[in-house]
């Protein structure tokens, strides 16, 4: 009955890690959809304020996202080899 009990735990355990590799995983994602879609309205708004200063701005945009892009891969990364290891 104890060998029962303890692998029952140990299987509870196992899925309950899985559970928040899954929940980690996507709250980084979602993270950084909402940062893009911000950095990208700004920089709209900027772009319609200043027609004249798009190129500038454009690079600006295309940097930052690639940043957060980077780093919400480096999130999900570390969430996979939690899953693993």
């Amino acid at each position: 009955m104890l060998l029962v009990t303890m692998i029952l735990q140990a299987a509870a355990g196992a899925a309950l890690g899985k559970a928040g590799v899954a929940i980690g995983a996507a709250v980084a994602a979602i993270a950084a959809a909402f940062g893009i879609g911000k950095i990208g309205k700004s920089t709209m708004e900027s772009i319609a304020r200043q027609p004249e200063s798009a190129g500038n701005l454009r690079t600006a945009m295309i940097i930052a996202a690639g940043m957060i892009e980077g780093a919400a891969l480096f999130a999900i990364i570390v969430c996979l080899l939690a899953l693993v290891l």
